[in-house]
């Protein structure tokens, strides 16, 4: 990329969070990251769809669980990787590999079949999604309801493994569950009312 060219896409990516080299690492993703950024230096304001898998993988949750998954990693782990919102979907990049190897950790854990973790979407080798475009202002919705909640600002950005995102999604799910001392009601006990004895 000629500087010239690095300071036109600096000047428009720096008002979003998404830096030249979080674009630079985004767009190595597909086959062709030139045209990516060719693209993004004429539409900054265009999503991309790009291919997972050697880059990164990406894990989606419903946006409230995914919210409560990422609060747990910056307030209690060592933080996140970049983080989208798409459609009611919390989108958080993650290290190749861990689409693959996500589900097993979770089945292991046990919590697929209480339902405490709702279904994550483990997007691998072979599969794409769509990715916010760089002038996609953190926070702020655009016409295509995609939007960056934590923008890639490296070309090497720190990507969470399907550990940590195990821990985040069991973490989170514990807080969701409320704990009680008193046993549930018996729905079919009969109830009579006593407030008229004599």
């Amino acid at each position: 990329m000629s500087s010239t060219r690095q300071e036109t896409v600096s000047d428009r990516f720096d008002v979003s969070g998404v830096t030249p080299d979080g674009a630079a690492w985004l767009a190595s993703a597909g086959t062709y990251p030139r045209s990516t950024l060719a693209l993004w230096d004429e539409r900054p304001d265009a999503p991309v769809v790009l291919p997972c898998g050697t880059a990164f993988d990406v894990v989606g949750a419903p946006a409230i669980f995914g919210r409560r998954m990422l609060d747990r990693l910056w307030d209690e782990g060592p933080g996140s990787g970049p983080v989208a919102a798409f459609r009611g979907r919390m989108l958080l990049f993650a290290a190749p590999g861990t689409a693959q190897r996500l589900p097993s950790l979770l089945h292991w854990e046990e919590f697929g079949r209480t339902g405490a973790i709702p279904p994550l979407l483990c997007h691998g080798t072979g599969d794409a999604v769509t990715v916010p475009a760089p002038m996609a202002a953190v926070g702020s919705a655009t016409p295509s309801g995609c939007r960056w909640l934590v923008a890639p600002d490296t070309r090497r950005p720190w990507l969470p493994g399907p550990e940590i995102l195990l821990w985040a999604a069991v973490r989170a799910a514990r807080a969701a569950v409320r704990i009680s001392i008193f046993p549930p009601a018996d729905q079919d006990a009969k109830v009579y009312d006593v407030s008229r004895r004599r």
